[in-house]
């Protein structure tokens, strides 16, 4: 093209020249007017060649987006056919699946509902058998008098005492004190399982406090006492150390398996103790994606600014965050993905409720699909029941918690012995780069063999 441009050029100088060397010697024309025509000669060609040369490029380029757009006629058109032929066989595949594993759903309905009513049978009979005659120190009720009903009722017995009854809140207090002085909250662990498969994939951690005498007290028996007073950060502190712990020992034999802790709020707002957990966190940060930090949904909703930032700064270091103890569907699922949240425990029961009773815009049964886009997997907890689990594989629960899987189990305490001996086991280390204790080089039991088998 840049040839046949200069050879234009050079045909137009020639023609104008040519002209003005006849109209000189020709007609006899002064040779500076003959110069001046000659040169008005090539601009009026060269503005006649600028003009063909746009026009020919106009001409070239609306017919190429003639051709682009009978192209992409042509792809919407084949793309449109093949939408349709791919509902037509998705429809065809779905019909034919239904009508093959109807049978199946059925059968499987009406084998739940009979272990179902078995499991009520066996419980009701074990309750019978375990439940002791109660010996009475009054009259037996044969011998009370119809018409005495005070005596009748003291005749009744008494329910049994809890494990704080009838101790102070000072005493109370001073028993939690001890018992965090003394390294007496255990950690027990439940497992929360594969569905339909029931593989063990995460475990979450449970408090139990060990009094002097040996007796186990629940959470819920004392934490609230222990928010109360202030104590539930050094509980914190010290759940999360042995977290840390079991977690190391599992990545030490390559077990893909995360561990679940539930944090108290005050703990984000500790100032001290927080600082101090989040020193030995981010020195661990390796095991980051293998200890899920969980809050109640209440917890998280109602943080306050300077919990929230402590909050992100957990999840900026890789701690994936999870969020339990759901009363209502109301969520948003791109929000909580942006503040580092990658679970959902939503109750069994709350999830096969009908869509008007659990508070959500979306219908339980597309909520795994939803949270799924943003990142979040969704756990169904307080599974007892066979029939529940079969109505969640209906709704895409990938995971489920529950008694109906195991009960929270202790562990081994001579696994915590084993990596960290009496005069190693310290307080979290307040120094942010202080390295956490290193697991000794022997081998370590299966997973299985971690927690321990209550009765």
């Amino acid at each position: 093209m840049r040839i046949g441009t200069i050879f234009i050029i050079v045909c137009m100088a020639l023609i104008a020249a040519s002209i003005g060397a006849a109209l000189h010697f020709i007609a006899g024309i002064q040779p500076s007017e003959a110069a001046y025509i000659s040169l008005a000669i090539l601009f009026a060609l060269m503005t006649c060649e600028v003009v063909a040369s746009r026009n020919r490029d106009r001409a070239e380029i609306a017919e190429r987006f003639e051709e682009l757009s009978r192209a992409s006629s042509d792809i919407a058109r084949e793309v449109g056919v093949l939408g349709r032929r791919v509902a037509t066989l998705e429809t065809a595949a779905g019909a034919d699946l239904k009508s093959i594993t109807a049978p199946f759903a059925r059968e499987i309905g009406e084998l739940a509902d009979l272990v179902e009513d078995l499991a009520e049978s066996v419980a009701v009979h074990d309750a019978i058998i375990s439940t002791p005659q109660p010996i009475l120190e009054t009259h037996s009720e044969a011998e009370v008098p119809q018409g005495d009903v005070s005596a009748k009722s003291a005749a009744v017995p008494a329910q049994a005492p809890g494990p704080f009854e009838g101790k102070s809140e000072q005493e109370l207090v001073a028993i939690l004190r001890a018992a965090i002085a003394e390294d007496r909250i255990d950690l027990y662990l439940q497992p929360i399982v594969t569905l339909p498969q029931r593989k063990v994939r995460y475990y979450e951690a449970f408090s139990r406090l060990r009094l002097a005498d040996g007796k186990i007290v629940d959470a819920n028996d004392f934490i609230g006492q222990a928010r109360k007073a202030g104590l539930a950060p050094q509980i914190d502190q010290r759940l999360v150390l042995r977290c840390v712990q079991i977690v190391r020992r599992l990545a030490a034999k390559n077990r893909d398996v995360s561990l679940f802790l539930n944090i108290a709020p005050e703990t984000l707002s500790s100032g001290g103790l927080f600082t101090e957990i989040l020193s030995y966190l981010d020195a661990n940060r390796a095991l980051a994606p293998s200890l899920v930090l969980e809050f109640s949904q209440a917890v998280f909703r109602a943080l306050g600014p300077a919990e929230q930032i402590n909050l992100a700064q957990l999840a900026e270091r890789g701690f994936p965050l999870s969020l339990d103890r759901v009363e209502d569907l109301k969520l948003d699922p791109r929000t909580l993905a942006e503040r580092g949240v990658r679970f959902i425990k939503v109750p069994g029961e709350l999830m096969v409720a009908r869509a008007a009773e659990t508070g959500s815009q979306i219908h339980p049964a597309d909520l795994a699909d939803l949270l799924a886009r943003f990142g979040i997997d969704l756990v169904a907890e307080r599974i007892e029941t066979e029939s529940l689990v079969v109505d969640l594989l209906d709704y895409d629960v990938r995971y489920g918690q529950g008694f109906l899987f195991s009960t929270p189990r202790p562990v081994r305490s001579e696994i915590l012995a084993a990596e960290y001996p009496a005069e190693r086991r310290t307080p979290v280390p307040a120094n942010r780069g202080e390295a956490a204790p290193a697991p000794v080089e022997r081998g370590i039991r299966d997973i299985a063999k971690v927690v321990r088998k209550t009765g």
